[in-house]
């Protein structure tokens, strides 16, 4: 089995779509600047009211064109029960050792859905769990995994809104992240509203009010658009940092 080089920027999210929605930005940044990028999907999204797992597998590969991420992967865990589970959690610590992310995207621990919140615990406890060098692992050839914990991670909003730490300015990058959203045609842009029920996410007013939130955040740092963050860590900064705008 061949080794994947390690990642820059990892964001892990419950459904797929979820990181195209609330990070999707920092990630089209982060590859605009040469860095590696990619996102693992808890669970195929298989209950989700509209569509079916093939049409989201086809959405997913051209969301994921779209974002070029360097890595696309996908844990399997049952949707709608998104649990921290020993076995989930030794999925989770898998995938992290085997693709070192120097930094990762952890969806945010309050949320409408229990899904999101029972991933954020889920994925904080794995990352422990990933640097503990006495909890053993095999990779996919049943080679032990080497300990790695990600020294950075960061908090990403979803439905629920938090007072972020930093925000990351996304102006530059809206027009390709709403595409990679609405790569997802069955849950987004429905061109046949009375075919399937309607659902939180597919009326318009879901994407008009992510947009608005996304111009909200971006006023505050003087852009347009703007994805905000919490560090799970305290950030070290040089004292020269503090002055740059």
């Amino acid at each position: 089995m061949t080794s994947t080089p390690p990642l820059d920027m990892l964001a892990f999210a419950p459904h797929p779509d979820d990181a195209e929605l609330y990070c999707g930005g920092t990630l089209l940044l982060l590859k605009h600047a040469k860095r590696r990028t990619g996102i693992i999907d808890l669970t195929r999204g298989e209950l989700s009211t509209r569509g079916d797992l093939d049409t989201r597998a086809r959405e997913t590969a051209e969301a994921t064109r779209i974002l070029d991420l360097d890595y696309r992967g996908n844990c399997g865990i049952p949707d709608g029960d998104i649990a921290n589970t020993p076995e989930n959690r030794l999925t989770v610590v898998r995938e992290i050792r085997r693709l070192r992310p120097g930094a990762v995207l952890v969806p945010y621990f309050r949320d409408r859905h229990p899904d999101h919140e029972n991933a954020s615990v889920l994925v904080r406890e794995a990352m422990f769990a990933a640097g503990l060098r006495k909890m053993e692992t095999t990779d996919d050839d049943g080679n032990p995994q080497e300990a790695w914990r990600p020294p950075l991670a960061y908090y990403y909003m979803m439905a629920y809104e938090f007072n972020p730490s930093f925000v990351v300015d996304v102006s530059a990058v809206q027009g390709e992240k709403l595409a990679a959203i609405r790569a997802y045609g069955t849950q987004f842009a429905v061109q046949n509203p009375g075919a399937e029920p309607q659902t939180y996410i597919s009326r318009p007013e879901f994407l008009e009010s992510l947009i608005g939130r996304s111009r909200r955040l971006g006023f505050h740092v003087n852009a347009e658009y703007g994805e905000g963050f919490i560090p799970l860590q305290a950030l070290r900064l040089d004292a020269a940092t503090m002055l740059t705008e």
